[in-house]
């Protein structure tokens, strides 16, 4: 440890904007539309409004493998949301999600319009909508997938906000944080490890929403492509989430949604639109 002054916090905190690192721009203590914004719509039924980080990414992929089932309802119009010009601030969007985060969809082909925001939410929304990639209620296994559904959501914090920031975003490295997260997300790394010794994938044998929800994370993490923390957090450990993360990256439904509202990385990579499969070249 450092001899740094230790900080002694104020009796009642203040927001300090400029103090964050580089998403300070985009971190705010309160909600709401920051500007007056109408979203593009487009001729499906499902619009989503995202972006290509893994919590966009998840959703993507499970409209991909939907279309891939021959699920011609789920085509979807996807238009980009770029978190750094401050998009999600736009009132427009705020309106389909009030909590100002990606992704947000807009199903029309109810009445009224049903907006669904959070990733899980979505991923769960679309596979009982469609009645793929989620068992049955009262089916065998659905206890299964939606416990490790919600685990994701309830773990990655640990990963993404914690762990990610500090290591990789944070203005400074501190000892303590970066410790304290990266115990957390081995110690995830592990149940996910052991858990997949004896199963195919995640829940049992059938691929499902589960996997879809864990695999832009922690199989993003292992495979190298998240923070540059491959060798620090010895990925190449974790022998079996290795190989599940493998075996789904090679499904071709999982290329096309990784390439889905992707606004960096090679060109030939990115769809910051999607409109139709055409849209794939």
């Amino acid at each position: 440890m450092t001899d740094r002054t230790a900080y002694v916090p104020p009796k009642v905190w203040t927001w300090d904007a400029e103090n964050g690192g580089p998403f300070a721009k985009i971190n705010r203590p309160i909600a709401g539309a920051t500007h007056d914004k109408v979203l593009p719509a487009g001729q499906h039924p499902l619009q989503l409004h995202s972006l290509a980080t893994p919590n966009g990414v998840k959703v993507t992929i499970l409209l991909e493998e939907l279309l891939a089932l021959g699920k011609t309802g789920a085509e979807y119009d996807a238009y980009l949301i770029n978190i750094g010009d401050g998009d999600q601030f736009g009132s427009g969007f705020v309106e389909i999600n009030p909590n100002s985060k990606i992704p947000a969809l807009l199903d029309r082909s109810t009445t009224p319009h049903t907006r669904v925001f959070e990733s899980g939410a979505i991923l769960l929304y679309l596979a009982e909508k469609f009645d793929a990639f989620v068992p049955k209620a009262g089916a065998p296994g659905r206890g299964e997938c939606l416990s490790w559904l919600f685990w994701q959501m309830a773990s990655t914090p640990y990963l993404g906000g914690g762990f990610g920031h500090f290591y990789a975003y944070a203005p400074e490295k501190l000892e303590y944080p970066i410790n304290r997260f990266a115990m957390e997300v081995k110690r995830q790394l592990d149940v996910l490890d052991r858990n997949l010794a004896t199963r195919k994938f995640v829940a049992g044998d059938a691929y499902t929403i589960a996997d879809m929800a864990i695999f832009p994370w922690y199989g993003g993490l292992v495979r190298g492509e998240l923070y540059g923390a491959a060798e620090f957090l010895d990925v190449k450990s974790y022998a079996n989430v290795a190989r599940w993360a493998e075996a789904i990256q090679a499904r071709p439904a999982v290329k096309r949604g990784q390439r889905v509202n992707r606004a960096w990385g090679p060109e030939e990579e990115r769809v910051a639109e999607r409109h139709a499969a055409s849209d794939f070249k």
